[in-house]
């Protein structure tokens, strides 16, 4: 029993001296919000962002936190790229600016702790803050094009016939 919790601190330990964090973090990233919605029922977000730390961390695990929900932040490679995607029903989706909140793993414990008791999410501090920019999507024409032909061949059979009234009377 002893060597097992022997092992188990020398894990931990080891762990948490092998785990990084970034020190003064950096973001650059880029970002795809779907557009047209004429046949969707979900708007797709997509931000990709590079992450650079002053102390040259690298494989720093990050999650993120949008409009109150929690995200894992996929590493897409090496050198420390990572993308955040989600969805949302089109008639919940704003357009404006959505911010991503990144948290490493001490920052997303706290997160998560926070909202278990109960206390604002927003006295955590997050690593780094990624502006996505949703200019809006477009649910097609106010009028659809079978409606208005259906009107137009409406007035002009009104229009036909009425002049054929006229000229017979």
């Amino acid at each position: 029993m002893n060597r097992l919790i022997v092992l188990c601190i020398i894990a931990v330990t080891t762990s948490l001296a092998l785990a990084e964090t970034c020190q003064k973090p950096e973001v650059s990233a880029s970002a795809y919000v779907t557009e047209d919605a004429t046949v969707l029922t979900n708007i797709a977000f997509t931000t990709q962002f590079t992450l650079k730390c002053s102390n040259g961390a690298k494989g720093v695990s990050l999650y993120a936190e949008v409009e109150g929900k929690t995200l894992p932040a996929v590493r897409l490679s090496a050198d420390n790229k990572y993308q955040v995607s989600w969805t949302e029903d089109i008639k919940k989706a704003r357009s404006g600016d959505y911010n991503v909140n990144l948290y490493d793993e001490e920052g997303y414990s706290a997160l998560r702790k926070a909202i278990r008791n109960g206390e604002d999410p927003s006295s955590v501090k997050p690593l780094a803050v990624v502006v996505l920019n949703n200019p809006g999507a477009y649910l097609g024409p106010w009028i659809n094009s079978e409606l208005l032909a259906a009107f137009l061949a409406a007035f002009v059979t009104y229009t036909a016939f009425s002049a054929k009234w006229k000229l017979l009377s």
